[in-house]
């Protein structure tokens, strides 16, 4: 016996039905015969035949006349039976993972019955705790970084720990926008082709060797550092938008497996180089003025813009050199030279041609905005509202839509775990959490009689490594420069020494997190470093930074009679 798949499409005129899988046997095969009239129909094949017949409907839902149509079909063969659809497959989980959610929530609740130590309040101890567990969340991510952050104030709020407004007040804070506008620039400056044009300059003239291309930005953002007192602004308004379109232009993009081509190694080298040339000035980060003041306040010494630059500069070159080539060791890109790509570069300027309008207005709006964030301090104009005015010139000519600024979710993501983390690093500090810390490690370095170089480096990796509970710089250089200093000064550190050395540091330890510094959450936020390098080589530079500043730098503090 055999089976015939008989295939019958109706035609409405303006769609069509199909009813397949007619399957009709027979004990005999004569040719097969269709012959239409009136009531039947006869079909002529050997096996199978697909058929059209269309009578003519009315459109809109009205009866067809009634037809009776006969088919007859006949076969000599097997019957082969019809073939079972799979099964669908299962849809995949997507809502959290759920040991990394275990453990958040874990820390948060174990740290929450621990015993409140004597000094601190009961809500400065559950707002530690429901702060630490967001931050194990944030490492393990079970849900995206936003999400787990929302959660985190989520707690605050349902516990009483803080009030709405306090949980949410950090979204009225200049950074956390000023990080999310970075990506709407960095949003059009790729999308004119400017971002490519910059790139394929830089490639024609660094790009025979990766190494070479990084090195080039590295000084280049540490030239613009002094004249651009907001990381922030210079990491995502300026070397973001660059950085990327260099990796996409050399191949390297998130999501498709070429992230270590180029992009994991050049942005990690970008941001940890940012915190050295962060450091390197007074005016290269809004934080260092804060420094100059309780500086004077508490040992009644003056930090000038001079006495700072000639401090850093010997010990932050060194920095500037050393740490790319060392993440180039231990993080190296697949890529490492390029013999052809500065020509291959050249061709490509060539083919883009003159600059586009677009290309234009946003080389002349980068221009206008860097010019706010450099000179925007004698006219009373900060960086984020730099940097709105910047936007609201591509939203209005059109070269950047608010529908783009919508698809950025990255940036809104970031903006939503930074805000939540710096409104509680803050209440931790408003809560008195930070003071006691701060004494209770005063008095322990104190009582153990050491001479005062040793007391002195205990204090200094005390305070460089609480920055893990911080997400400002400012934060932590308000909360805790003031005791640390006063109490380094009474053990016999030298007070300028004391201070200089505590302010380079607020500096370098922005590199520990994706969120200690400005410039992190920027470059974090590109996605081509996860989050376990990041902390890990983090660390890691942070040992480099310590022993270099503290090593080369003493010897030229030494040398030019800072102790």
């Amino acid at each position: 016996m055999a089976s015939v798949a008989l295939t019958t499409s109706v035609n409405l005129g303006f769609r069509s039905f199909a009813t397949s899988n007619h399957r009709i046997s027979s004990k005999q095969s004569p040719p097969l015969n269709l012959n239409r009239s009136n009531s039947q129909h006869h079909l002529r094949s050997s096996s199978s035949y697909t058929s059209n017949l269309t009578p003519r409907l009315p459109l809109l839902g009205l009866k067809s006349p009634k037809r009776n149509l006969n088919f007859s079909v006949q076969a000599s063969a097997a019957v082969v039976p019809a073939k079972q659809d799979p099964a669908p497959a299962p849809v995949p989980w997507q809502g959290a993972a759920m040991k990394p959610l275990l453990a958040s929530i874990a820390t948060g609740v174990i740290l929450w019955f621990v015993p409140v130590p004597t000094g601190v309040s009961k809500n400065a101890w559950q707002l530690l705790s429901i702060f630490l567990a967001t931050i194990v969340g944030i490492i393990t991510q079970p849900l995206p970084l936003g999400a787990v952050a929302l959660m985190g104030l989520g707690a605050c709020v349902l516990t009483k720990t803080l009030t709405f407004a306090a949980a949410f007040s950090a979204f009225g804070d200049p950074i956390p926008w000023l990080i999310a506008l970075a990506f709407f620039f960095a949003r059009g400056f790729i999308k004119t082709g400017l971002g490519n044009r910059i790139a394929y300059q830089f490639v024609s003239l660094f790009g025979s060797s990766s190494l070479g291309l990084g090195y080039s930005l590295v000084f280049s953002e540490a030239l613009l550092a002094p004249a651009i007192p907001s990381v922030s602004a210079r990491a995502g308004g300026i070397f973001l938008p660059l950085v990327k379109s260099l990796c996409v232009a050399c191949g390297s993009n998130v999501g498709d497996g070429t992230e270590h081509k180029l992009g994991s190694w050049l942005m990690l080298t970008c941001f940890q180089t940012s915190v050295i040339s962060s450091s390197m000035f007074l005016t290269a980060m809004a934080a260092n003025p804060l420094s100059a003041n309780l500086t004077f306040n508490t040992i009644k010494q003056t930090i000038g813009w001079t006495d700072w630059a000639t401090a850093a500069i010997v010990p932050g070159m060194v920095s500037l050199i050393v740490v790319p080539l060392i993440l180039y060791l231990i993080y190296p890109p697949s890529v490492k030279s390029s013999p052809d790509a500065p020509k291959l570069a050249k061709e490509r300027l060539e083919k883009m041609g003159p600059m586009t309008k677009n290309e234009i207005i946003m080389a002349g709006t980068l221009l206008l905005t860097v010019g706010l964030w450099i000179f925007g301090g004698m006219l009373n104009v900060d960086a984020v509202t730099a940097a709105i005015l910047g936007l609201s010139v591509l939203l209005i000519t059109g070269v950047v839509t608010w529908k783009e600024c919508l698809g950025e979710s990255v940036a809104w993501d970031t903006l939503t775990w930074f805000a939540a983390l710096i409104a509680m690093a803050g209440y931790l500090n408003k809560y008195g959490l930070i003071s006691w810390f701060s004494q209770t490690v005063v008095k322990f370095v104190g009582g153990l009689g050491l001479q005062w170089q040793a007391s002195f480096g205990i204090l200094v990796l005390l305070y460089f490594y609480s920055h893990y509970f911080f997400a400002s710089g400012a934060a932590h250089i308000g909360a805790m420069f003031t005791a640390f200093l006063s109490v380094a000064t009474a053990l016999g550190t030298p007070p300028l020494f004391a201070a200089m050395v505590l302010a380079f540091l607020s500096n370098l330890m922005g590199g520990l997190t994706h969120y200690g510094i400005g410039s992190a959450p920027v470059f974090y936020g590109a996605n081509y470093v996860p989050l376990a390098k990041w902390w890990g080589y983090g660390f890691l530079i942070s040992v480099v930074n310590i022993i270099i500043w503290l090593g080369v730098g003493g010897v030229w503090w030494k040398f030019i009679g800072l102790w």
